[in-house]
Order: structure tokens, then C-alpha cells, then sequence
């Protein structure tokens, strides 16, 4: 199973400054921009949260950022910053100049910090977000790095066996050509293939990654992919559950911290890369713009599991939906963690039985042409 990383198309929206905004993804392990990582922006709004804190202003903390920061780029943003607001301007319009950086999330949190006036605070809460993406990003990919090892060892094996050991007994099979076992003609046909025509399979596998990549990054590529996400068993609830932890946490984090509904669904869509759960939020924020409620969109929608739609019932009952919503999103993500954990467990065994089975199918292959023809010596 693999994460996917890629955005989806959509209409690009624009900052204030009126160029287009990319949007940024939470599971990425970069932004757009190249260098520009997760870490270092996470890093950034801890030292600018602790400076606030300690009454340094905003354009002083910024100017203490740049000249303290060793990787050029993101000291060439923070200068940008710095310079943005020394005109005058907020600091949530001069981090919408940097959409590679700063989600619409992000800025639309700090734009309500602004007003409020609890910057700061708005910043610790942005970084313990950012830590809680780290946190299940680093399980993920910890949990599949093992399967994927079994696979990459399994074919570099059939490889080897193919390429190095099948020719040396090219001589010996071919006197008992007619007596051989199938499998054992299939293999060293194989095995000759491989060897004859190898330059081939590269740039043949090379012309078919570039042909699935170009599709996966077309528009009707991702449709079927969100598809296939949005409907395979198992891959099916870990997406769901990806996708809802993310969504309850943006809209958790803003509408704590006075963000309007609106705007926090809006950039909901920016954080979660898939067109069918996207639609979901559409629909959520067509019955807000009516005046019906967030809980009514979650109710009638048949991708959400029950706990999720009476909690959210719940929370805009009593008025406490933005807690409400942080606290299930946090539950997700130990639930996401521990389901991710548990499957690679399971395929773990299912990977070495069919390691164990195709090596074995090969040794048997080799191994009982020899043994038959010791036996016809004797």
C-alpha cells in the first residue's frame, strides 16, 4: 500500500497579491517549493512563537529569524516577510506570497490570531498540528518500510538467481533438454530473455513508470484513483480515516480560534488530495451557506462512520464543536497509527511465505534436473 502524495487538479485560487496559490498537502513530505520541508516550517513557527512570547514584535523576531537561519532559501522567505510587513501589510497577507510554505490553513489562522490578538498561541497550536502530521507520517512510512524491503530483496534474488546462477547450468540442461521439469524450461527461457534482451526491460520498464506516472498526475487518473481509494476494502477505511483526521484537525484547530466555518472548510479542501472526499466538504459547506448546519452534511453522508456523525451532531448542539472535533481527530490518528501497524504485521508473514514459495520454486528447479541426472549416472 502506498500513501499518495500528488494533489489532485482543481482551479487554482489566488493570494493577495493575485498570483495563483498552490495548495499544500499535510502528507507530503515536502512543500512545493524545492528545499522547503515540513521540519523547516515547523521549526520556524517554534522560534517565532517563542520570540513572541517573549515580547519581541513580529518585524524584529522575523529579522532575528533571517539573519539566524543557515538554509538560504527559507532565510530568502523570511526576508521576504520581513520586508512585506515593514510596508504596513499584515503578516497572514505576506504569508499568502508564500503559498509553497503556508497552507490556506495556516494563513487564515493567523489572519484570526491577528485579530484577536493571540498570535502567539494561534503559532503553538499551528506547530503541535504540523507535529501530529510528522508523528503519523513518520508511523506510515516506518510501518510499509519493512514489506517494501521484502519485496525490493525478492526480486533483486530472482534477479540474481536469473542472471547469475540459471547460466551456469545452461550446458549441463541442455543434454537433457527433453527431460527437464516445465518449470525448469520456463526459467532458463527466462533466464536467456533477461540476459538477450535486458537494455529492453530497462527502458521498457523506464517508458511504463513515466506512462503511469504521466496518467496518475492527469486528471482522469487521479478521478479513478480517488475511486479505487474510496472503495477497496481495507485501503478504503485507512484513507478515511487519513482524510478525516486531517479535516477534523484544520476544522477543529479554526473554529476554536474564531476562524468562520466557511473559510476553515474551504481550506480543508486544500489539505485533503482526494476529489470524492473534496465533494464531501462541497456539500458540507453548500448546507452551511443554506443555514442548515455542519452535522447535517456529515449525517447524510454515506462515507462517514456513525461515531464521527453524532459526535459532530453533538458538538454543534452544545457549541462545543471545535473541541469536539480536535478530540476525534486526535482519536483517528492513534486509531490510524495502530491499524497501520497491525496490517503491516499481517503482511509481513504473507511476504516471506510468498518469498519462501518463489525462492523454493526456483531451488527445486535447479536442484532436480541435477538430482535426475545423478541418478540416470548411477
Amino acid at each position: 500500500m502506498a500513501i499518495e502524495i500528488n494533489q489532485p487538479q482543481a482551479p487554482a485560487q489566488k493570494n493577495e497579491t493575485g498570483k495563483p496559490a498552490r495548495r499544500n498537502l499535510n502528507m507530503e513530505i515536502r512543500f512545493g517549493a524545492p528545499g522547503i520541508s515540513l521540519n523547516q516550517r515547523m521549526v520556524f513557527t517554534e522560534r517565532l512563537s517563542l520570540l513572541l512570547e517573549t515580547g519581541v514584535s513580529l518585524l524584529e523576531a522575523l529579522k532575528t529569524m533571517q539573519l539566524q537561519t543557515e538554509e538560504p532559501l527559507l532565510a530568502e522567505i523570511i526576508g521576504s516577510l520581513a520586508s512585506i510587513i515593514s510596508e504596513g501589510k499584515t503578516f497572514s497577507s505576506a504569508l499568502a506570497t508564500h503559498p509553497e510554505m503556508f497552507s490556506s490553513t495556516y494563513i487564515s489562522l493567523v489572519a484570526a490570531a491577528e485579530e484577536g490578538g493571540f498570535l502567539p498561541q494561534v503559532l503553538a497550536q499551528l506547530l503541535r498540528m504540523d507535529e501530529k502530521n510528522s508523528q503519523l507520517r513518520s508511523s506510515i512510512v516506518s510501518a510499509l518500510s519493512y514489506p517494501a524491503f521484502l519485496i525490493v530483496f525478492s526480486i533483486a534474488v530472482v534477479v540474481f538467481v536469473l542472471v547469475v546462477i540459471f547460466p551456469k547450468f545452461d550446458s549441463l540442461f541442455a543434454s537433457i533438454h527433453d527431460q527437464l521439469p516445465i518449470t525448469t524450461i520456463l526459467l532458463m527461457a527466462l533466464s536467456a530473455f533477461v540476459r538477450n534482451y535486458w537494455l529492453l526491460i530497462l527502458l521498457g520498464l523506464a517508458a511504463g513508470a513515466w506512462a503511469t506516472y504521466s496518467w496518475i498526475s492527469s486528471k482522469a487518473g487521479k478521478l479513478v484513483l480517488d475511486r479505487l481509494r474510496m472503495s477497496l476494502p481495507v485501503i478504503r477505511d485507512i484513507y478515511i480515516q487519513i482524510y478525516l483526521s486531517q479535516t477534523l484537525s484544520v476544522l477543529g484547530l479554526s473554529l476554536s480560534n474564531g476562524v468562520p466555518i466557511t473559510v476553515a472548510l474551504k481550506a480543508c479542501q486544500g489539505v485533503v488530495d482526494n476529489s470524492i472526499f473534496s465533494k464531501f466538504l462541497d456539500n458540507i459547506r453548500t448546507h452551511v451557506n443554506e443555514g442548515r448546519g455542519i452535522a447535517v452534511g456529515f449525517t447524510e453522508s454515506a462515507i462517514i462512520p456513525p461515531m464521527v456523525r453524532q459526535m459532530v451532531a453533538t458538538g454543534e448542539q452544545t457549541g462545543n464543536l471545535g473541541m469536539v472535533m480536535t478530540r476525534v481527530a486526535e482519536f483517528y490518528e492513534r486509531e490510524l497509527s495502530k491499524r497501520i501497524t497491525v496490517l503491516s504485521k499481517a503482511v509481513e508473514p504473507v511476504m516471506l511465505i510468498v518469498m519462501g514459495v518463489v525462492v523454493g520454486l526456483i531451488v527445486v528447479s535447479l536442484i532436480l534436473p541435477i538430482f535426475k541426472l545423478s541418478r540416470a549416472v548411477h
